[in-house]
């Protein structure tokens, strides 16, 4: 294992734990806004009532009882979400993708019945997956419709996009491709692939598993290098309307494509994790402190936040001999 030394993380301009709790956190999010994102359900309630795409909320479940005639509500659903509403880490959340007879199909490709979709939910009101163990309440949301572009590059899980918004502005991004090893789960700490996106374009820039470098999905083989994400500028300026929609100032926006409508609002966090340097090789420090110094109410809409920031910290191109293939297809994936 190498070791770096904090003065050369420093220079690097990584920002550390300590530093993002005190400074950004801690000076940007007022406390009383933490529930607005930590509990998902409200974050949804909130996504309606501002009018911004996300997955559709199908319906809740609050009390034991509900759960004894649950396939009454899931009997018109081939595939759905379940999630817990303070769930954190990916945990807790369970991908139905279709049916099979009384079984219903996982994302990975296994079948449940019935009883083990009682079990889980059960688990979730009990707080099993829950900050603190706290008890629950069952989200069951639409499912996304994978987008084609993405084929081969996330294994048995929909690929999300995690924007860092500051003060509205966002100012980077990663995408994170489930694998085998993160049981199909967006988890960089479990398994998953990060891959950071020029917040200019949203081009590949570099891609990691376990804070190792890689080039092809360990699963599909695919090349990483080659990604491009479609509706680019939509995505963003989605991710910085969630500034208004919330009023947190230091925030990450975990954000979905659908393959018919377009980016949609997956989740939000008040205190994103800093592995998103280690996928694109880059410390956060120097675009928060350069959107400190701008003056408040500068730039007062999410489009005009986005254009500053894509002229800020666009990354510069690759050799043509490494874009050639992805311009011929318009910019999307080769």
């Amino acid at each position: 294992m190498k070791w770096i030394s904090p003065w050369h993380l420093s220079r690097l301009g990584i920002l550390g734990m300590n530093c993002r709790n005190r400074d950004f956190i801690g000076r940007y999010n007022e406390r009383r806004l933490f529930p607005l994102v930590d509990d998902k359900l409200k974050t949804k309630l909130l996504t309606e009532e501002f009018g911004l795409a996300s997955p559709a909320l199908l319906f809740v479940v609050r009390e034991q009882f509900a759960i004894n005639r649950i396939e009454d509500s899931l009997k018109e659903l081939d595939g759905f979400v379940v999630k817990p509403a303070k769930g954190s880490g990916g945990k807790g959340i369970l991908v139905i993708t279709g049916r099979r007879g009384d079984r219903f199909i996982k994302s990975s490709g296994a079948e449940i019945d019935i009883d083990e979709i009682r079990r889980h939910m059960s688990n979730t009101l009990a707080g099993l997956y829950s900050l603190g163990g706290k008890p629950d309440v069952v989200i069951v949301e639409e499912l996304i419709e994978f987008d084609n572009i993405f084929d081969g590059y996330s294994h048995e899980g929909v690929p999300d996009i995690r924007v860092v918004v500051f003060r509205g502005y966002p100012v980077m991004a990663m995408m994170r491709l489930a694998t085998h090893a993160s049981d199909g789960k967006a988890n960089l700490h479990q398994g998953a692939v990060g891959v950071g996106l020029d917040i200019a374009t949203g081009r590949c820039l570099k891609a990691v598993q376990f804070g190792q470098p890689i080039k092809l999905h360990p699963d599909t083989h695919k090349p990483l290098d080659k990604i491009q994400v479609a509706d680019w500028r939509a995505l963003m300026v989605l991710a910085s309307q969630c500034y208004e929609m919330t009023g947190l100032g230091y925030m990450g926006a975990d954000i979905v494509l659908d393959k018919s409508r377009g980016p949609q609002v997956l989740e939000l966090n008040a205190r994103p994790g800093l592995s998103i340097q280690v996928a694109n090789g880059l410390g956060l420090l120097p675009r928060l402190r350069h959107i400190e110094s701008i003056k408040a109410g500068k730039h007062r809409t999410p489009e005009s936040r986005v254009d500053y920031a894509v002229e800020a910290f666009a990354e510069p191109l690759p050799p043509v001999s490494e874009t050639t293939a992805t311009l011929a297809k318009g910019g999307k994936v080769a």
